[in-house]
């Protein structure tokens, strides 16, 4: 019998993904908002693909801040969007 795959749907472009394959945006219980690629930080969580137009349309739609139920600050955007960009150049 075949192992089942985690799924999850990316907050931007709404698509069912394998989880290894997403981004994780974590809230930390502290209320710290940041990224996580390992997908082992503790907190809420929402995923995300590694795609920045996917990140701005999940900013647009504020789906982020709905999932994770919190407001996010501009300078976190611009963090997670940094973060992203260096990630995907690493």
């Amino acid at each position: 019998m075949q192992k089942k795959i985690p799924q999850r749907q990316c907050m931007g472009c709404r698509e069912r993904k394998e989880k290894r394959e997403l981004v994780r945006v974590v809230r930390s219980p502290e209320g710290q908002v940041s990224l996580d690629f390992r997908g082992k930080a503790p907190g809420r969580g929402a995923y995300i693909c590694p795609k920045m137009d996917c990140l701005k349309r999940a900013i647009k739609a504020k789906s982020l801040e709905r999932s994770l139920e919190v407001s996010i600050p501009e300078e976190i955007y611009a963090r997670l969007e940094q973060e992203m960009e260096a990630n995907a150049n690493a």
